[in-house]
């Protein structure tokens, strides 16, 4: 299988970003699976039904958040009749929504899709790898799913590389997100399962973590309330990672970065072109 993971979606930029370059990218490629992160799409903070389907429309078979979840109060409803939008698996019982999904993809692959958010230095949830155990434990690779995509939703990257052992040979993909900025560690791990500590934004890198730079700026200079924050409003650009699955057991063969519009070098997988 060919999956493709996007991060995080800013504002109009990483949502022109996507519905501009997804459609042509999933013919390119041959993708079987698209999942996107998009916890900041609506203005940079949470996500609303409109958007919700915009993404979906553009060719995304999930969308996963994180800790801006319910930053628009009408994701608290929207999200129980969406069954592609996920919330983190980690909310305590009684959450609206689901924090995973075995999804029906267009090219007949099932895969199961989770969303967990860290603790260090996040919001003190549930512990995220029972919660992540748990889901696995329910839909195994290779049994139930042909594929399993982690989105990890969490500050520190110790967290998240632990994540990414600790479900090595159990899952297609551990990725991270929230920070916003891509890092350069894409590889696939001893057991077989790709990883990528953090798969940057959709958004424009002319700014501050995709928010308009002045006022960010700002405040690490004065220190005092200003005006809310904004995303920058320049061109997007696309970030995140590629994995080739095998169809036998699930397990990645192939990884490679994805990073495709201005600010950043370029990169994408060659071995698809």
């Amino acid at each position: 299988m060919r999956l493709l993971f996007l991060g995080d979606i800013v504002g109009r930029p990483g949502r022109n970003a996507v519905t501009e370059r997804l459609p042509g990218l999933r013919d390119r490629w041959r993708l079987d699976c698209v999942v996107i992160n998009g916890e900041n799409s609506a203005g940079g903070f949470g996500i609303n039904e409109a958007i919700c389907d915009e993404i979906l429309a553009a060719g995304a078979d999930a969308i996963t958040l994180g800790n801006h979840s319910w930053d628009q109060r009408e994701a608290l409803v929207f999200i129980d009749r969406q069954p592609r939008l996920l919330r983190p698996v980690n909310y305590p019982q009684g959450t609206p929504g689901r924090g995973a999904n075995l999804i029906d993809t267009r090219s007949g692959h099932r895969v199961l899709v989770v969303n967990v958010m860290g603790r260090l230095y996040m919001d003190p949830l549930d512990d995220p790898f029972a919660a992540v155990d748990r889901e696995l434990e329910t839909c195994p690779m290779g049994q139930v799913a042909d594929a399993i995509i982690i989105d990890v939703h969490a500050e520190a990257t110790s967290e998240k590389e632990a994540m990414g052992h600790y479900f090595d040979g159990r899952a297609s993909l551990v990725v991270g997100t929230h920070t916003h900025v891509p890092t350069a560690d894409h590889r696939v791990l001893a057991g077989g399962t790709a990883y990528m500590s953090d798969a940057g934004m959709c958004g424009d890198y002319d700014s501050v973590l995709g928010m308009q730079k002045e006022e960010s700026i700002r405040r690490f200079l004065q220190k005092t309330p200003g005006v809310r924050m904004e995303p920058a409003l320049g061109e997007g650009t696309l970030s995140g990672i590629a994995v080739e699955t095998d169809d036998r057991t699930g397990l990645a063969k192939r990884v490679a970065a994805v990073r495709l519009g201005p600010n950043l070098e370029e990169t994408w997988p060659r071995f698809w072109d």
